[in-house]
């Protein structure tokens, strides 16, 4: 269980939703729902509607014992595989309904779609396998937490690939690689003196596919203390697993810092900041660095780092191009887990959709002295307030794949280390750059640093590969921070790398 797990119970709870109350027939039996008829315009309007009125914070639903289970057990209870939704249908998808339970409290309700009609998934202990957890009585009615996805693979095989499930967070990964780092429906006030808020998808519709079809879609109502929201994604199969969300959000008050595109991640150690960790492992990281596209087009790449305070960057820009968290180590010997497998997880790719206008990417860094810990988030915060009582809409693709995000026509970093320097309290840097670039006598490196001094800066080949190692030494003086910021470019000074950029704190 990690750091986001730990959080869901008081995080979900806190978050307001709406339940329609059971019916039931004139003898008391339960009645059969009524389907509805349900698309975008619905979602968008009920959340319209909500976010008119006070929050209604609900009360769990999970009975006993199941709301006290260990997570270790709660993870033994599945959905039985034969019983998948959609499974024997041809679909090209199959849907796999969560319980509640453990640090999942607070059940959410989970709808099937099928032409334009909308029906509840109801609760049958026997669609479900219990491992060593006994099931609950007759009559006793344990509510979903999510919903997890498969697609078809070899012969029988139906992995899943994307689970949506605790507040607002759902994650994807590829056909071949494990599922890493986790995005998020909206980040507010995420590092703030004032407290995070934490908004949940408290109910989620699915749509039947086509047959044979390339893509599946999920709608999502979103409710939280300061805003509601309704969320269309759509999901589609191939090399990668692209997501298009649309999102249309209804502040109750004005919204002055809020994520669109968050993700969380984590990074425990790597080649730069490994002063504190003694472990037989070279690196523990789901993601090793921050890369964006800005507006302008310039490629960014920031490697992240395990601070021992909290650490917030902001990159300014308009109308970005893209942004998204690396995992560009893809070899065991890069970190040597036979368990945790760190090189089999995705990296994300946020590209917008539409103008997002002025504010910043923001990257957030937070202590941490275990693997379990998500410490890492980074979203785009517009720079301007979302206003109490106007609607808002943004759209984005997300890209999960196994690439590590790099830029195309341009030599990317390979690597970054930090070490002592020559002297006192000198730092000494290299970063290797590797793919196309002109000849080393036909580059030059720019290296530059928000405060102190660098020291020879010099770019060489690297042996039997085709890029560039660059060096430098920083002496920070009495600085207790220095931005660094690192390029090769050609004779005529256009870039010929993406450009690296370092925060280095004092210890």
């Amino acid at each position: 269980m990690d750091r986001r797990d730990f959080l869901i119970s008081s995080l979900v709870s806190a978050a307001a939703v709406a339940f329609a109350a059971p019916t039931t027939a004139a003898d008391g039996a339960p009645a059969t729902p009524e389907p509805r008829a349900f698309d975008w315009g619905t979602l968008k309007d009920e959340a319209r509607a909500l976010a008119a009125k006070p929050q209604v914070v609900a009360k769990s639903r999970v009975p006993q014992p199941f709301a006290q289970l260990p997570f270790e057990q709660y993870r033994e209870i599945r959905w039985k595989r034969d019983l998948q939704i959609w499974r024997n249908e041809k679909r090209g998808y199959a849907v796999e309904p969560l319980p509640a339970g453990s640090v999942y409290d607070l059940g959410v309700d989970v709808y099937l779609i099928e032409n334009g009609q909308a029906l509840p998934i109801a609760f049958d202990r026997d669609s479900f396998d219990w491992g060593r957890v006994a099931p609950p009585d007759e009559g006793v009615v344990l509510p979903f937490s999510g919903v997890k996805l498969h697609r078809p693979a070899d012969g029988d095989r139906w992995p899943e690939f994307a689970v949506f499930q605790g507040a607002s967070y759902f994650k994807a990964t590829t056909l071949d690689l494990r599922y890493g780092l986790t995005a998020r429906g909206l980040a507010i006030n995420t590092a703030s003196p004032d407290g995070e808020e934490f908004p949940a998808f408290t109910r989620f519709w699915v749509e039947k596919p086509e047959e044979n079809a390339q893509s599946i879609r999920i709608y999502a109502l979103l409710e939280s203390r300061s805003v509601t929201g309704a969320w269309r994604i759509t999901l589609r199969r191939g090399a990668e697993t692209a997501s298009d969300v649309e999102m249309t959000l209804y502040p109750r008050v004005d919204l002055d810092h809020v994520g669109l595109g968050a993700l969380n991640s984590m990074f425990l150690y790597g080649s730069i900041g490994r002063a504190r960790q003694d472990d037989i492992r070279p690196a523990v990281h789901l993601s090793d660095g921050l890369a964006v596209r800005t507006g302008a087009g310039e490629r960014l790449w920031r490697p992240l780092a395990n601070p021992t305070v909290l650490q917030i960057s902001a990159f300014g820009d308009e109308n970005p191009l893209g942004f998204g968290l690396a995992q560009r180590a893809r070899e065991f010997s890069d970190f040597e887990d036979l368990e945790a497998r760190w090189e089999m997880r995705p990296s994300a790719w946020v590209e917008p959709i539409g103008d997002w206008g002025k504010g910043s990417v923001v990257l957030v860094e937070i202590p941490s002295e275990s693997q379990i810990h998500e410490n890492i988030v980074a979203y785009w915060r517009p720079a301007a307030k979302l206003k109490a009582g106007q609607e808002f809409s943004a759209a984005y693709r997300l890209h999960w794949q196994a690439s590590g995000l790099e830029p195309s026509g341009l030599a990317h970093v390979f690597s970054s280390r930090e070490g002592r320097g020559t002297e006192g309290t000198r730092r000494r840097f290299a970063i290797d750059f590797v793919g196309p670039m002109p000849p080393a006598a036909a580059i030059k490196p720019m290296v530059s640093g928000s405060a102190g001094r660098i020291v020879a800066p010099m770019a060489m080949p690297l042996p039997g590969e085709e890029g560039t190692r660059v060096t430098f030494e920083l002496d920070p003086g009495n600085a207790p921070l220095v931005e660094l910021r690192v390029l090769l470019v050609d004779a005529a000074n256009k870039p010929v790398t993406e450009t690296w950029l370092h925060r280095w704190v004092a210890a």
